[in-house]
């Protein structure tokens, strides 16, 4: 297991460009997702990203981070990963994990986000991002955070024809001992894989961690794995609590890094 330590990597410059946002929806067989499209204003076409929300749902600070990806290059599709209860915001209160209010809506809201259920909004996303016309037509990537950490992988799983780059930021239960973990999925995936991990995570403990860091070397692939020190489940979004500016700087250039080298130096300047 790597431990990540800062300082921040460098990472590409960032483009200059005007960013453009629209509500979209996505017809599914469960009902209608509604999403937010952003991309860079651009005569050509540029990769697709599915950027999948936390346990907390779609919120500004994620559509900060969808323009973040964008101005480097890409078509970013967030989806609101809860339409089936929901739209956002997904609480309606201040959550707080410590407290059996916020145990039961997160329950509520994530409990119809079955493997099957990922599985078919990840495929829609990515079918709908295809029929974009800003979107290239080759490889698209995927990140998920927190409990959409999973979600990423299965979309990785499922969508290999066209899912070459996947990664998960304080990504929960990652690994568990059910037939239905998400680390099973492995032998179907074709991508390059980054996971980013918190310290002291109930979700995802250093146990879990390392179990899955052997889990991915017998699958073979081309994957990242290491553990942030300092840094809280949740770090990598700005407004919570424990996010930490450094290692979310850190984490998005990781990020950047994994895009760049699996979609975009193959899309024609």
């Amino acid at each position: 297991m790597r431990r990540s330590t800062l300082p921040v990597p460098a990472i590409l410059k960032k483009r200059e460009a005007t960013v453009i946002s629209r509500e979209v929806e996505i017809p599914t067989n469960d009902g209608t997702i509604d999403a937010l499209l952003t991309w860079p204003e651009t005569t050509g076409k540029l990769p697709g990203v599915l950027q999948l929300t936390d346990g907390l749902g779609f919120r500004p600070a994620h559509a900060d981070l969808s323009r973040r990806i964008a101005e480097h290059g890409y078509v970013v599709l967030t989806p609101n990963i809860f339409y089936r209860t929901t739209r956002p915001p997904a609480f309606d209160f201040e959550p707080d994990f410590q407290n059996e209010r916020t145990l039961n809506r997160f329950r509520e809201i994530t409990g119809p986000l079955t493997p099957e259920a990922m599985t078919s909004d990840g495929g829609a996303c990515i079918d709908f991002l295809a029929t974009q016309k800003t979107v290239s037509p080759g490889p698209m990537a995927v990140v998920g955070f927190c409990f959409a950490g999973q979600f990423a992988l299965r979309v990785a799983a499922a969508r290999s024809d066209r899912i070459v780059a996947a990664a998960s930021f304080h990504g929960g239960n990652l690994l568990t001992d059910t037939d239905r973990s998400p680390h099973l999925v492995l032998p179907r995936v074709k991508a390059r894989l980054y996971f980013g991990h918190a310290v002291n995570d109930r979700s995802m403990p250093a146990d879990s961690v390392a179990k899955l860091e052997a889990a991915l070397r017998a699958w073979g692939g081309t994957f990242q794995s290491e553990v942030y020190d300092g840094a809280l489940h949740g770090w990598m979004i700005p407004g919570g609590k424990v996010y930490h500016r450094e290692h979310a700087e850190r984490g998005f250039a990781k990020l950047m890094e994994l895009l760049d080298s699996a979609l975009h130096a193959s899309v024609p300047a």
